[in-house]
C-alpha cells in the first residue's frame, strides 16, 4: 500500500514536471526569486517536494531553479531563452 502512495506522489510530481516544460511561459514568468517562491503551482507538486532557486535581484536577468521530489527533478535555466530539464538521479 505505502509502495502505491509512493508511486502516486511520483507521478503526481512527474506530470506537473511535464506541464511545466511543455509550457514553461505559463509558469516561468518572475521578476524575481520572490516570485518564484510565491508561485501558487509549487503547492501543487506533492508534500516532501523541495525547491531553490537563485538569480533575478539585483537588476540580474538570469534565473536558476531546482525543484526535487525523492529522486526526480526538475532544473529551469532562464538565460536568454529559458529551458526546462527532467530527471531521476541515482543517489
Amino acid at each position: 500500500m505505502l509502495i502505491h502512495f509512493n508511486q502516486a506522489k511520483l507521478q503526481q510530481f512527474d506530470e506537473l514536471a511535464r506541464k511545466i516544460i511543455q509550457n514553461p511561459e505559463q509558469y516561468l514568468q518572475f521578476d524575481s526569486v520572490s516570485d518564484f517562491y510565491q508561485a501558487a503551482w509549487l503547492d501543487l507538486f506533492p508534500k516532501g517536494t523541495t525547491w531553490a532557486a537563485t538569480g533575478l535581484d539585483d537588476g540580474a536577468t538570469e534565473f536558476y531553479a531546482i525543484i526535487q521530489f525523492q529522486q526526480h527533478y526538475i532544473k529551469i535555466k532562464s538565460l536568454s531563452e529559458i529551458s526546462v530539464t527532467f530527471g531521476i538521479s541515482n543517489t
